[in-house]
């Protein structure tokens, strides 16, 4: 029996890249995004639901849990994906986008993750791949509240591994680089206020350093059959980490001490 994939933010970037991946490989895949009627690629493939999930919205979560089981009988990995970067000095950001910011990457994480756990559980079985990022192990300037959601989905991932391990089912982490579609587009949000002089310098540092770093990115493509290896590769393996600047950023990492990586980072930015 083919096996099934819930992917979230199945619309765009990593989440599409994996959603067609994995159907080529015969998998299952119920594709889930907030716009599920603009979606015209995905829902023409075999063994593909293309299915409405808005992680802010609760009843949206379980009903696209409950489709997918009617239509495949068994979901075996819940890939959590959807979710944005919200940039910029902590002071301009309205309340309402940090606590958005929140909701959607960590907050929408926990509940799809909470619906689809009753069902691993009976089935005492079932992998839950949530896509973290470097981001979630080291920072850049400017980035306070999307660093905070990616270093809290590496303590949820983490602690949570010893939940589901009491039933058979397996947590695992993505950790991506720079993707190609990551720093251009919807999945980036900005906010700066001009008239806080104290901080154009920085400002200006991250608007003129992101296009170099994007040189390196890697395409969704290359996180998608990371994803693939973590689903299938039957290893008990906490982390993943995928592409080739990840892997130089978190090894530079675990070999120097605060100051040194930071003042690293500084320099990349100019400061």
């Amino acid at each position: 029996m083919n096996k099934t994939i819930l992917i979230t933010g199945a619309s765009s970037g990593i989440g599409r890249a994996t959603a067609k991946l994995f159907q080529s490989k015969d998998w299952n895949v119920i594709a889930t995004m907030r716009n599920p009627e603009n979606e015209t690629e995905l829902a023409a493939l075999e063994n593909v639901l293309v299915t409405k999930l808005d992680v802010l919205d609760l009843e949206s979560i379980q009903n696209a849990v409950n489709e997918g089981v009617q239509k495949f009988g068994q979901i075996d990995v819940l890939l959590n994906n959807a979710g944005y970067g919200a940039y910029g000095t902590l002071e301009s950001f309205s309340r309402e986008k940090i606590v958005r910011q929140f909701n959607t990457n960590v907050i929408g994480l926990l509940d799809v993750t909470k619906a689809i756990l009753p069902h691993f559980r009976q089935n005492k079985s079932g992998i839950i791949i949530n896509i973290s990022s470097i981001g979630g192990k080291i920072t850049f300037p400017l980035g306070a509240l999307y660093h905070g959601t990616k270093f809290a989905v590496e303590g949820i991932s983490e602690s949570l591994s010893f939940e589901v391990e009491q039933f058979g089912g397996q947590v695992k982490i993505v950790e991506p680089g720079m993707i190609a579609t990551e720093f251009a587009g919807r999945s980036f949000d900005f906010s700066n206020d001009e008239t806080m002089a104290e901080y154009q310098k920085i400002v200006g540092a991250l608007m003129s350093t992101m296009p170099n770093l994007a040189q390196n990115a890697s395409p969704a493509s290359v996180v998608a059959e990371v994803i693939f290896e973590a689903a299938t590769d039957s290893k008990n393996q906490l982390r993943y980490t995928a592409g080739e600047d990840a892997q130089v950023l978190m090894a530079n990492r675990k070999q120097f001490d605060d100051a040194t990586f930071i003042g690293g980072i500084k320099s990349q930015f100019g400061l």
